[in-house]
């Protein structure tokens, strides 16, 4: 039994979010072990695959589902368990809980009933998948997975073609021939590292272009789930390009190479400069 000056005492009340393997089940810490063999209950996405794991480790909890469809039902019915005295561990079916995860909405419940919420680190695929990409790690942007239509899709990574930072997304096997696809129309052909099936038997790094992707997906069959991470934009910024040393048409020049038509770009360096349009005319003659 836990005393109360024990290191690591797993407390009354509290919501533990603990990260579980990504693949290799060996890919545990022991104080979420620790946690999970002490705590009341254990919240888990799919009850059945978080059996498996608790079973390796030979840990009996009793188990509730906690899922993007249950979640605002069984939210509630776990905060009052928590108010009420018991702890829970809040599982997902792979990697940190909580992260492009339903587990966002029951760490919000708790927040807002002042019921304690810690976390016990362990693995991240989204991390993982960055510091094995040879790309750029210190600014960095996490878009998890792009839900909606077509036109959804394509709408957000608009949004993301002028992000200089490295840009992670996370997808699945049947919809990664139209991602790439239209990331390639959305980003121009930048440098992509896919992370296939991390810490797995399988796994797999590929480092190539978007172009060098969609081609090579178009003649393989996808499989497993994938981490994509890709470069920023390098392009030079509008505030960047529009600098002091820049003549006025030099200025137009480079908007209408962005796709503008001239008298659109006529008015974006009128703002610029903070002059009427009609100057940028005369000088454009």
């Amino acid at each position: 039994m836990a005393t109360d000056n024990e290191k690591n005492k797993t407390e009354k009340g509290v919501l533990y979010l603990v990260a579980t393997p990504i693949g290799n089940l060996a890919d545990i810490t022991e104080r979420a072990l620790k946690v999970l063999s002490e705590v009341d209950f254990v919240a888990a996405e799919d009850t059945r695959n978080s059996a498996k794991l608790l079973s390796c480790y030979r840990i009996s909890k009793p188990m509730v589902s906690y899922h993007q469809h249950n979640r605002a039902e069984r939210g509630p019915i776990i905060c009052q368990r928590l108010k009420d005295g018991e702890s829970c561990a809040l599982i997902t079916d792979a990697g940190t809980p909580a992260i492009s995860d339903p587990g966002e909405d029951l760490v919000k419940l708790c927040a807002e009933q002042s019921i304690k919420v810690t976390f016990i680190p362990g693995a991240c695929a989204a991390i993982g998948a960055l510091a094995l990409s040879a790309l750029p790690t210190g600014r960095f942007a996490f878009e998890g997975f792009i839900n909606g239509t077509k036109s959804e899709r394509k709408r957000q990574l608009a949004s993301l073609k002028n992000d200089d930072r490295t840009l992670i997304f996370y997808e699945a096997p049947h919809r990664l021939r139209a991602t790439l696809a239209d990331m390639l129309d959305a980003f121009g052909d930048r440098s992509i590292t896919l992370c296939r099936e991390m810490t797995k038997l399988n796994e797999e790094i590929i480092r190539t272009t978007l172009s060098g992707a969609t081609e090579l997906y178009n003649t393989v069959e996808p499989r497993g789930e994938y981490v994509l991470v890709i470069a920023g934009n390098t392009a030079p910024s509008q505030s960047e390009a529009l600098n002091a040393d820049m003549t006025v048409r030099e200025q137009v020049e480079y908007y209408m190479a962005q796709g503008q038509d001239k008298n659109t770009a006529i008015k974006a360096v009128a703002r610029a400069r903070g002059v009427h349009k009609s100057e940028i005319y005369k000088q454009m003659l």
